[in-house]
C-alpha cells in the first residue's frame, strides 16, 4: 500500500507539471487570508482602474472599426473573466492599443461577426499555448524585437488617428504608408474645431497628473472637453465637432434607433450571427476559416506576448511571481467566452495594469471590480457618453502611442545596444509600420536569431597545441598533437571549428580532442566530428575523446562513436588522455 501511495503521488505531481493551474493567482490569494479590508481595497482600485478603462476601451473599439459598445463589452466579460481564471494577482486585461493594427483589418474585412470568429479562434490557440506550457518560451522572444513591433504599432495607432484629429473624411485605408498620404491630400479640408478640441484633451492628459494623481488625468480631459465642445456648439456659430452619437446608432427596439451606446448590458448573441462584410451576414464556411487562421494566430501569440510582458512589469511593481501558463490558459478562456457576449480579443494591459498596482489593488478581485464599474458606468452614463467627441478621443489614444512608443528607450538601445541588436529593432519598426505586426516579428525573431548564431560561431573557437608544447598538464607527447575545442559545436559553428583537422599532417599519429569546453552538440557538429574522425582513421591516425561533457556524450553514443568504435578512445580527464596517446604513439 505505500508504494501505491506514492505511486499516485508520483502521478499527481507529473500531472500538476503537466497541466497548467486555472485560478492559479485567485487561490494564491485566497489562501494567504482575505478579508473585508482586502476586498475594500480592492474595490476602490478597481473603480479607479475602471474610470481609465471606460473611455479607453471605446476609443480602442473604434479604432479597430467596431461600435464603442463591443469595447465596453471586452472590457466587461474578458476583462472580469480573465482575471478570475488566470496566474497574475494585479493584472488588468481588456482591449488595448497593440492589438489595433491586427483587428482593425479584420473588422474591415470580415465585419463585426469576422471579428468575433477570429477572438474565438485566438482563444482557443492561447488555451493550447498554456496547456502545452508555453508561457516560458515567450521569454525568448529578443528585446529588440517587442521594442520595434511596439513602437511601430504606436506610430500605426497615432496614424490612424490623425483622421479625428483633424476633422477629415477618409475612405477606407489599411496600410500606413497609404493612409498618411491620404491625410496629406485631405489636409485642405481640415476643421479648426475638431483640432482645439483634440488640443484641449492632449494639454489636460499632460498638464494635469502635474496638479493630481488621485483623480485620474482622462476623467478629466475627456469631461472638460466633451463640456467645452458642447458650450461650444450652442453660443460660437460655425463650431460643430463629431461626437460618438454622431457617429454610431443601435437597435433599440421596436424599430427605434438609439444614438451612441446602449444603456444594457451585454448579451448572448452567437457571433457568427453578427455582421459580416459591408453588413451583410457573415456566411459560416471553411474558406472563412482558413482565411481567419493566420489573424487569428496572430492575435493570440500577441496577446500572449502582451500578457506575460505586463505580468512582468506587475511582478516587479508588487514583488509577487505570476503563472505563465495559467496566465495564458485564463486569456484564452476570456478570449473564447467574451465573442459570444460581443467581446471582442483581449489582453493584459500594462497600464490599467499599473493603475491597479498604484490604487491599491493587490489580488484578482480588484480587477474584477473594474469591470464591474464599467458595467455599471454603461448602464447609468450611456446618455452622456454619446457626447464624447471623437476628436477627444483620438487625442487620448494619440496619448497612449506617444507612451506606447518608448522613445528614450528606443534612442537608448540604438546608442549602447551592439549594432546587430539595434539593426533587429529598427528592422522590425521599419516592417511593422509598412507591412504589418506579423511580418515584423517572423523577420525579427529570424534575423535575431540568424545574428545570435553568427555570435556564438564568433565566439566558438578551437587551438592547435603541438608535440612537445607545455601544457598544465605536462608537455605533449611525441607523436602527438592536441586539438581544443572552446565554444558549442553547433550548425553556425561546426566547420569554422573543424577546419584545422583537416591539415593535419607530418608525424602525428594521435589526435586528442579536448572538448571539455564544448557544452552542446548538434546534428551538423556531429556530422563534422565524425568526418573528421574518419578521415584521421584512413591516415593511421589514432583518436582520443578528452572529458566529454554530458550531452555531446549521449549524442556520440547513439551515433555509436563511442569506445567500441575503431581507432577511438576516451579519456575522463586531460592528464588520462595525455598519458594513453603517449602510449598509442609509442
Amino acid at each position: 500500500m505505500p508504494h501505491r501511495h506514492a505511486r499516485l503521488e508520483a502521478a499527481g505531481s507529473a500531472a500538476s507539471a503537466r497541466w497548467p493551474r486555472p485560478a492559479a493567482a485567485l487561490r494564491e490569494a485566497l489562501a494567504e487570508g482575505y478579508g473585508a479590508s482586502h476586498l475594500r481595497r480592492d474595490v476602490l482600485a478597481g473603480v479607479v482602474v475602471g474610470i481609465v478603462a471606460l473611455p479607453l476601451s471605446m476609443a480602442l473599439a473604434i479604432a479597430s472599426g467596431v461600435p464603442p459598445q463591443y469595447g465596453l463589452y471586452t472590457a466587461i466579460v474578458a476583462g472580469g473573466l480573465i482575471p478570475l481564471l488566470g496566474g497574475s494577482r494585479t493584472q488588468v486585461s481588456g482591449p488595448t492599443a497593440a492589438f489595433v493594427v491586427l483587428l482593425a483589418p479584420v473588422s474591415a474585412r470580415y465585419g463585426i461577426g469576422g471579428l468575433l470568429l477570429a477572438t474565438l479562434l485566438a482563444g482557443a490557440f492561447q488555451v493550447l499555448f498554456g496547456v502545452l506550457r508555453m508561457g516560458r518560451l515567450i521569454e525568448f522572444i529578443p528585446h529588440p524585437v517587442t521594442t520595434g513591433f511596439t513602437s511601430g504599432i504606436a506610430i500605426v495607432i497615432a496614424s490612424i488617428q490623425l483622421a479625428d484629429v483633424l476633422g477629415l473624411r477618409l475612405g477606407p485605408v489599411e496600410d500606413t504608408p497609404g493612409r498618411v498620404a491620404a491625410v496629406v491630400r485631405a489636409l485642405p479640408g481640415w476643421q479648426w474645431p475638431e483640432l482645439a478640441t483634440a488640443g484641449l484633451t492632449l494639454a489636460l492628459l499632460v498638464l494635469w497628473p502635474r496638479v493630481t494623481r488621485r483623480v485620474p488625468s482622462p476623467l478629466v480631459a475627456l469631461a472638460v472637453a466633451a463640456g467645452a465642445a458642447w458650450l461650444a456648439m450652442r453660443w460660437l456659430p460655425g463650431f460643430g465637432v463629431a461626437t460618438i452619437g454622431d457617429r454610431f446608432s443601435f437597435d433599440a427596439g421596436g424599430g427605434a434607433v438609439g444614438r451612441g451606446i446602449p444603456g444594457r448590458p451585454p448579451g448572448f448573441a452567437l457571433p457568427w450571427a453578427l455582421a459580416g462584410p459591408g453588413g451583410a451576414p457573415l456566411v459560416l464556411d471553411f474558406g472563412l476559416f482558413r482565411d481567419l487562421l493566420p489573424p487569428a494566430f496572430a492575435i493570440a501569440m500577441l496577446g500572449a506576448i502582451e500578457s506575460l510582458l505586463s505580468a512582468v512589469v506587475a511582478d516587479g511593481m508588487v514583488g509577487t511571481r505570476h503563472d505563465p501558463d495559467a496566465e495564458l490558459l485564463g486569456q484564452g478562456l476570456g478570449n473564447l467566452v467574451a465573442p459570444w457576449f460581443g467581446g471582442f480579443a483581449a489582453t493584459g494591459a500594462i497600464a490599467r495594469t499599473a493603475t491597479n498596482v498604484r490604487a491599491g489593488g493587490r489580488s484578482p478581485l480588484a480587477a474584477v471590480a473594474h469591470a464591474g464599474f464599467v458595467l455599471l458606468a454603461m448602464l447609468v452614463l450611456a446618455p452622456l457618453l454619446a457626447h464624447l467627441p471623437m476628436a477627444a478621443l483620438a487625442a487620448l489614444l494619440l496619448m497612449v502611442a506617444w507612451n506606447m512608443a518608448e522613445l528614450g528607450n528606443v534612442a537608448h538601445i540604438l546608442r549602447v545596444a551592439p549594432r546587430s541588436d539595434a539593426l533587429v529593432l529598427a528592422a522590425c519598426l521599419f516592417l511593422t509600420v509598412v507591412f504589418d505586426m506579423v511580418v515584423a516579428v517572423t523577420a525579427g525573431v529570424v534575423l535575431a536569431a540568424l545574428l545570435f548564431m553568427r555570435r556564438m560561431a564568433e565566439i566558438s573557437g578551437a587551438r592547435l597545441v603541438v608535440e612537445g608544447a607545455p601544457t598544465p598538464h605536462g608537455p605533449v607527447p611525441p607523436g602527438v598533437l592536441v586539438y581544443e575545442i572552446a565554444g558549442p559545436l553547433f550548425f553556425g559553428a561546426a566547420q569554422k571549428a573543424m577546419r584545422s583537422l583537416h591539415e593535419i599532417a607530418g608525424t602525428t599519429r594521435v589526435v586528442v580532442l579536448d572538448l571539455g569546453a564544448v557544452p552542446a552538440l548538434d546534428a551538423t557538429g556531429l556530422v563534422g566530428l565524425e568526418s573528421a574522425v574518419e578521415r584521421l582513421r584512413q591516415d593511421h591516425r589514432q583518436v582520443v575523446l578528452a572529458r566529454v561533457q554530458p550531452q555531446p556524450m549521449e549524442v556520440l553514443a547513439r551515433a555509436d562513436l563511442d569506445e567500441g568504435h575503431a581507432g577511438v578512445h576516451y579519456a575522463p580527464t586531460l592528464d588520462g588522455a595525455l598519458e594513453l596517446a603517449g602510449r598509442l604513439a609509442a
